[in-house]
């Protein structure tokens, strides 16, 4: 069974950096090669957002307009593994991170942000950012 697996988050200071991973494990490839991915996040209490979004050759971005010059996006196919990039960190960026894979039959261009549209999770990895 595919697996997404994050790590890369912990606590860190209003301002500070971190980069997170989403590493992709699986013993098939059906469904997988050719998807787009995203990363979403949830704060207690709160519904999970979109953050991020990439197709499979990464020529094609989108960003939630909270993260949109701070955070990028990034992913190496080869290494089966997908970034995030996170800059100027603010409290209200403390969350757990999740990253997704989509379906192939939705198109990133209009579906982006629909976690429904997603068919496969990683456990996610907490960030906090302390003021």
């Amino acid at each position: 069974q595919v697996q997404l697996v994050e790590s890369g988050g912990g606590l860190v200071q209003a301002g500070g950096s971190l980069r997170l991973s989403c590493a992709a494990s699986r013993r098939t490839f059906d469904g997988f090669d050719g998807s787009s991915m995203s990363w979403f996040r949830q704060a207690p209490g709160k519904k999970r957002e979109f953050v991020a979004g990439i197709t499979w050759s990464g020529n094609t971005i989108y960003y939630a307009d909270s993260v949109k010059g701070r955070f990028t996006i990034s992913r190496d196919n080869a290494k089966n593994t997908m970034y995030l990039q996170m800059n100027s960190l603010k409290p209200e960026d403390t969350a757990v991170y999740y990253c997704a894979k989509q379906r192939t039959a939705y198109d990133l261009n209009y579906y982006y942000g629909v976690a429904e549209s997603y068919d496969l999770w990683g456990q996610g990895t907490q960030v906090t950012v302390s003021s």
